[in-house]
């Protein structure tokens, strides 16, 4: 009986030190998440804009389309790229920081040029014009494979950042903290963009067949605040993605040895903020946002110029960038 009793403690502490080892993947796997804030959010505000012009039958589908792509490619293409950096090529690490940073930086400046320089809509005229079955399917096609392409980006930038936050020396404790990541932020990501491209639908029902005067009045709410909704979810997605994308790569210089950026923002910060915990963060968070505007207003010419014929001479760009 002694020896039955042994063995159920020696049960029941293995069970202990397995859901704490449990709770510490998913503790590392949220900090490393909200790492990746900005490219998160950017996915958020990006996505919505492909079903743009479809029936509402084929908004969901199309969703699905994308999210099943972009959970395949983190389990199975880029988790395995991770580990395989994390062990043979660390010192790469702070390098695709950099790159995806920048890559963050270039999509917010690109938006805030837009703004200041307004051009039409390319996806706003299409939705203008009336299509075939079969010319709506082929563009459909063409637009999820557009937008899996812009989702692998920001997967990889996404993984990367979070591997980059994990605190820990366990491989397998690393593979699991992203796989965590890489299914929660997917399941956020297009969870939320399922509610929002169905939320007019909803909306719309409700003024229409709701039976009740104040089912009526929050329809007529949703309807009419739906596009003032992701519009603002396009501002917050492109200040994110400047703020972190600043915020990426002056962290990244001061990993691979210059900590001067870093260093500055932090003496301005102490000299504005002082010690308020949160007017440090605010003042470093202006300071990473202005300098990631400036970067990304330097590499549009770049990559209008260079690396957007480069990727359309290999058959990379032009699909990507129209369904962009």
């Amino acid at each position: 009986m002694s020896g039955l009793l042994a063995l159920l403690d020696d049960v029941a502490a293995i069970a202990k030190v397995a859901a704490a080892s449990v709770d510490d993947v998913i503790g590392q796997a949220a900090k490393a998440g909200a790492k990746a804030a900005g490219a998160v959010i950017d996915d958020a505000a990006v996505t919505p804009k492909y079903v743009h012009g479809f029936a509402a039958k084929r908004e969901l589908p199309i969703v699905w389309k994308i999210a099943r792509a972009s959970i395949f490619n983190k389990l199975v293409i880029l988790l395995p790229l991770a580990m395989l950096l994390s062990v043979f090529a660390p010192w790469l690490i702070p390098v695709f920081l950099i790159f995806g940073g920048a890559y963050l930086c270039f999509e917010g400046a690109e938006k805030v040029w837009h703004w200041l320089r307004p051009h039409p809509d390319p996806v706003e005229e299409l939705a203008k014009k009336k299509m075939s079955a079969e010319d709506s399917a082929h563009l459909e096609e063409q637009r999820v494979r557009g937008a899996i392409k812009t989702d692998f980006i920001l997967s990889a930038e996404i993984m990367t950042i979070a591997l980059a936050a994990l605190e820990t020396d366990s491989l397998w404790f690393r593979a699991a903290a992203l796989a965590v990541v890489a299914i929660g932020i997917t399941i956020l990501v297009y969870g939320a963009v399922a509610v929002i491209v169905k939320a007019d639908d909803v909306g719309l029902h409700m003024a229409s067949n709701g039976r009740l005067g104040a089912t009526q009045k929050i329809g007529e709410l949703i309807v009419r605040g739906m596009p003032g909704f992701l519009k603002g979810l396009t501002i917050v997605g492109t200040a994110a993605m400047l703020w972190v994308g600043g915020s990426i790569i002056v962290h990244a210089v001061a990993e691979i040895g210059w900590h001067g950026p870093e260093d500055w923002i932090h003496d301005v910060a102490q000299n504005i903020a002082g010690e308020n915990g949160f007017g440090n963060w605010l003042v470093k968070a202006v300071i990473d946002g202005i300098g990631g505007l400036v970067l990304g207003l330097l590499l549009i010419p770049v990559v209008q110029k260079v690396i957007g014929p480069l990727l359309r001479a290999v058959g990379l760009g032009g699909e990507a960038e129209e369904a962009h």
